[in-house]
C-alpha cells in the first residue's frame, strides 16, 4: 500500500467520478489518469496503461479499471473502497432518475436529452482514447501503430484482442 493514500481519498474521488461516467468508466479514463499520474503520482503513465489494458482485455464489465486503480495504489481495500465508490452513488441516481424518467416518457424534450448523450460519451471515450496514446506511445512507431490498431479495430471484424496481441509481438521484437 502506498503511504500517501487514503481510503477516504480513494473512495471520495471516485463517488464523485461516478457521477460524471456518462458512458462508464472508459468514459472518464482521462481524468483517472489525471488524478492517479498526474496530480497524486500514485503510479506512471506505463502502470496506468498497463492496468487499463489489462481490464479491457479481461472478461467483465469496463469498471474492471476502478478495481485494478484501487488494488494498485491500496491493497485489497483499495479495490473495494473504489469500485463501491464507483457504483454505488452513480446505481442510486440511476434507480432515482429512472423513476423520474418513466413519469417524463412522453416530453418533447426528452428525446433532445437522449440524443445529446450520444456524441458527449463518444466525446469522453475518443477523449479516453487520447490519453492513453498519449501516455503509451514515445515515437512515431508507436504512434503509427496505435492509428493502424484503430482503423482495423473500425473498420474490419478482427478481435481487438488480436490486434492487441500483434502490437504485443511487435513490442518483443525490439521496433518499437
Amino acid at each position: 500500500m502506498n503511504d500517501t493514500v487514503s481510503l477516504a481519498d480513494i473512495g471520495g474521488y471516485f463517488a464523485a467520478l461516478s457521477l460524471m461516467a456518462i458512458g462508464g468508466a472508459n468514459a472518464v479514463l482521462p481524468d483517472m489518469h489525471r488524478q492517479f499520474v498526474e496530480l497524486t503520482g500514485w503510479m506512471s503513465g506505463a502502470e496506468f496503461v498497463a492496468l487499463a489494458a489489462l481490464s479491457q482485455a479481461a472478461p467483465g464489465p469496463n469498471v474492471l479499471i476502478v478495481s485494478l486503480l484501487g488494488w494498485k495504489v491500496a491493497g485489497l481495500s483499495g479495490a473495494l473502497v473504489a469500485t463501491a465508490g464507483m457504483c454505488i452513488p452513480s446505481s442510486l441516481l440511476t434507480f432515482c432518475f429512472t423513476r423520474f424518467w418513466q413519469r417524463v416518457q412522453q416530453a418533447r424534450w426528452r428525446a433532445v436529452v437522449q440524443a445529446g448523450l450520444g456524441p458527449i460519451t463518444i466525446g469522453l471515450i475518443l477523449a479516453s482514447g487520447y490519453v492513453l496514446t498519449r501516455a503509451a506511445d514515445h515515437d512515431w512507431i508507436s504512434y503509427g501503430i496505435s492509428a493502424t490498431t484503430a482503423v482495423l479495430a473500425v473498420r474490419t471484424n478482427i478481435h481487438p484482442l488480436w490486434l492487441l496481441a500483434a502490437a504485443g509481438l511487435l513490442g518483443l521484437t525490439g521496433l518499437v
